[in-house]
């Protein structure tokens, strides 16, 4: 059995053993109770307090010099944040909730900076789209500059996994939680699948990065642990503490 405090990426031929977030391993095959449609959540950041999402909208975001990672914050932040992500990964869901204000918070005060490395390997594992979408849309937030308020948005609606629910129509309903993000240029790269070379390449980056399985988060290139911090505000703040970064 793997741990269920991250998401596993295995690869054994034609299986992929992956954990959900109940006992059973996920599976797309046949015979399963079809699952209802994904619906947008309305507790994302427009439902949060004002200041929240006042501090998102003031994160400046980028692409990064590699070509692939989606970097937040000043480029003279002391400390850098890498966060290697899938958007049908429920336990990236869990992290983004527990620790994605105190990112906000401490990149608004220039303490550090994120670099995004967004995977797509659950497609492969649970077949669908969802994830490459979800990366292409992402994608197009940087160009559209709404990165910190869209990628907030979108783990706050996360379908199931299992549910391939990133449709374009669904990213597109997301995009509507956040202020100015809709637009000629931000549709049209959602529903044409623009960026695609680009999507393929960030989970290259992942799949040779090292890493076992998503969220996986470095602080200043080591482990940020242990991994049940991730998943708790308060754990998640005192791991920062001990590295020292308050």
């Amino acid at each position: 059995m793997l741990n269920r405090s991250t998401r596993r990426r295995t690869t054994l031929g034609a299986l992929a053993v992956l954990l959900c977030t109940g006992a059973a391993a996920c599976s797309s095959g046949s015979g399963e109770k079809a699952e209802p449609a994904p619906t947008v959540s309305t507790v994302g950041p427009t439902a949060r307090a004002g200041q929240a999402m006042a501090t998102l909208a003031t994160l400046p975001a980028k692409l990064g010099a590699d070509g692939v990672s989606l970097v937040v914050g000043k480029d003279s932040a002391p400390h850098t944040v890498k966060v290697l992500e899938d958007p049908r990964c429920p336990y990236c869901a869990k992290f983004e909730t527990a620790a994605g204000p105190k990112l906000a918070e401490l990149t608004a005060d220039g303490k550090i900076k994120i670099e995004y490395t967004i995977a797509s390997f659950l497609d492969a594992n649970l077949g669908g789209s969802g994830s490459a979408n979800a990366a292409r849309a992402l994608r197009a937030s940087v160009d559209a500059g709404k990165f910190p308020q869209f990628h907030a948005a979108l783990y706050a609606s996360q379908p199931k996994e299992s549910v391939d629910g990133f449709t374009p129509a669904f990213l597109l309903a997301v995009a509507d939680q956040v202020p100015g993000l809709r637009g000629a240029a931000f549709d049209k790269a959602v529903g044409s699948g623009a960026h695609a070379d680009w999507s393929a390449r960030a989970e290259k980056a992942f799949e040779t990065s090292g890493a076992r399985g998503t969220p996986t988060v470095l602080l200043d290139g080591r482990p940020l642990g242990p991994d049940d911090a991730l998943y708790e505000a308060g754990a998640f703040t005192k791991a920062l503490k001990e590295r020292g970064i308050g």
